[in-house]
């Protein structure tokens, strides 16, 4: 019989309080041997064992601590101190289990760090064989550009010697005018390709005199050289054919060479493409193979962590519930002893106190 059905029990039947042999109530913590443990350590996983305190009998015990809370209820002393002590213990239980949680967390947070570096270099390397797989072709036109380019030579040669056949009779005898007539008329080129060639080129007043200006000033000083020797519509015609040949296919060889060199380097690019393509594609996809691996291995050490994780904060909490439970039946039977403790005489109380 607890002490506060003894208590009830005067009430009930207004005598004195039965005189029945009761063992002592003591706070003493008994041997070790004499306690089991409320807590196994089998939360963790079997290669890490922790040792957990054992509660004192007067805590583990319930009826115990009901006697407890009923003689401080009677006293003159507060819960408090008891509470702090229910805590303490409590807190002595929990400390191991806490710092397993710590050392899981770390644990965890170590393997996760390894997941994410390997997650980036596997985000790399499959951005790489995209971009391998993905990327295009440079398409290149060198045969139709190496046949134009022979036209157009055979084109300027043909009219170098019929610019060199019309001022002959002016200039007999003298070859290197002709040349310098029509190297000034056929190459007079300031930019890299001309307009008619770049489609994206804006066409300013200074751009149309640099293209325009040397092959028609050009082909006006041999119209004017043809005047005397040919015919008027001979000399018309000879203007026109040799200003439109300086100003299309002069610029047209020059833009050759150009185009020329752009299809020998898209042809070095496509073929580093395919070198690319036939030695890094088999290198990245069995880098990208292992980091997946490798990766798959982490997260296999790591969700045996999380499952123990998970169980150890699992009895954390259930400890702090089995805490506040005790706390709060420890309270509950201090304040309704406090409450009877001024409806009893001096004497029932001293005969509670020591039975």
């Amino acid at each position: 019989m607890t002490l506060i059905e003894r208590i009830q029990n005067v009430f009930r039947s207004g005598k004195q309080p039965v005189t029945t042999q009761v063992a002592p109530v003591l706070s003493a913590i008994p041997s070790t041997s004499a306690v089991q443990a409320t807590v196994q350590p089998d939360v963790l996983i079997a290669d890490v064992p922790y040792v957990v305190e054992p509660l004192p009998h007067w805590i583990a015990d319930e009826d115990a601590l009901r006697d407890e809370g009923v003689l401080f209820g009677l006293s003159e002393a507060g819960p408090e101190e008891k509470v702090a002590v229910i805590r303490y213990h409590f807190a002595q239980q929990t400390a191991p289990v806490e710092q397993e949680i710590e050392r899981y967390t770390e644990k965890i947070g170590e393997l996760n760090l390894l997941i994410e570096q390997k997650g980036t270099r596997i985000n790399d390397l499959r951005q790489q064989l995209d971009k391998l797989r993905t990327r295009s072709f440079v398409e290149t036109y060198l045969p139709r550009t190496l046949i134009g380019l022979c036209l157009s030579i055979v084109m300027c040669i043909g009219t170098f010697f019929l610019i060199d056949d019309t001022l002959q009779p002016t200039f007999p005898n003298n070859r290197w005018i002709a040349v310098g007539v029509y190297l000034t008329g056929m190459f007079g080129l300031f930019n890299r390709t001309s307009v008619f060639h770049d489609a994206g080129a804006r066409l300013s007043g200074r751009r149309l005199l640099e293209e325009i200006g040397l092959p028609l000033a050009t082909s006006l000083f041999v119209l004017a050289q043809a005047w005397s020797t040919r015919p008027v519509w001979s000399a018309l015609a000879l203007f026109v054919f040799v200003f439109f040949v300086f100003l299309l296919a002069g610029k047209l060889t020059l833009g050759l060479f150009t185009v020329l060199g752009n299809d020998l380097a898209g042809l070095q690019t496509n073929r580093q493409l395919r070198r690319d393509r036939e030695q890094q594609v088999p290198v990245l996809e069995a880098s990208l193979h292992q980091l997946t691996q490798e990766t798959d291995t982490i997260r296999a050490q790591k969700w045996p962590l999380v499952t123990a994780l998970n169980r150890t904060e699992a009895e954390v909490t259930r400890l702090n519930a089995r805490r506040d439970q005790l706390v709060n039946l420890f309270i509950s039977e201090f304040e309704l002893a406090r409450s009877l403790r001024d409806r009893l005489t001096e004497r029932q109380r001293a005969e509670i106190l020591t039975r």
